[in-house]
């Protein structure tokens, strides 16, 4: 089978992933604004702009201050640029991020709130990459899209086996996997889990491999950490 696909194994591999990863959410998940059931699909996908490149605590430290001066796509599409700056500033790249939340807003605003449920359309969009464009089709359509960053990635490439392409967006086999991930009832809940095992357990530097219950199917723990995935 191609290197570039899933194998039947790796599959029901993930499949048992998944189901640990929700057991441990429920207990050790961590707790934020954006991820309240109060939450709207606006503040989830508003959330993902911020959130690139910043650690979530951060972010949840603006988030009041953010929607409380701008609730809607609408009030978010009135801002000025400054105005968007002077929220943003304390979490850094604050210019590049007011730019691309104001371009995303003014599309979104001109529309009544309502992305292309399609990923063509969506390419399309001001600001819209491909991790954007999933996480748009995750909280805005409700489809099964995995938030698919360095985090995922490197818990999944641990678990199973390295990734092919240098980049996580182009890799075929990464990319199945991610998706294969979140395919179930609940994807929201899986990429937050997903994210917040990595962050916590699987973490980039000093894994916490000797109490994690995944090690004995962890392909990356078994060998003792035989290869480097940041």
């Amino acid at each position: 089978m191609s290197q570039d696909r899933l194998t039947r194994g790796e599959k029901s591999r993930i499949t048992r992933l998944r189901r640990h990863l929700l057991d441990w959410y429920a207990l050790e998940g961590r707790d934020f604004p954006w991820r309240s059931d109060r939450a709207s699909a606006y503040e989830r996908i508003c959330v993902e702009v911020l959130l690139q490149r910043t650690r979530a605590e951060t972010v949840a430290g603006i988030y009041p201050s953010f929607f409380g001066k701008f609730p809607s796509w609408t009030a978010l599409a009135a801002a000025s640029v400054e105005q968007l700056e002077d929220v943003i500033r304390p979490i850094g790249l604050w210019r590049r991020r007011a730019a691309s939340i104001k371009a995303l807003a003014t599309y979104a605003a001109g529309r009544d709130g309502v992305f292309p449920a399609g990923e063509g359309e969506l390419s399309q969009v001001p600001a819209v990459g491909q991790y954007l464009a999933n996480a748009i089709l995750l909280f805005g359509h409700g489809e099964a899209r995995p938030l698919v960053d360095v985090n995922m990635a490197r818990l999944l490439e641990r678990y199973l086996r390295p990734r092919r392409l240098a980049d996580i967006r182009h890799d075929p086999w990464l990319q199945e996997a991610c998706h294969w991930l979140v395919v179930c009832d609940d994807p929201v809940r899986v990429n937050w889990a997903a994210l917040d095992y990595a962050a916590k357990v699987c973490r980039s530097r000093y894994p916490g491999c000797a109490d994690c219950k995944l090690r004995v199917r962890c392909n990356w723990g078994r060998g003792g950490g035989g290869w480097s995935i940041a």
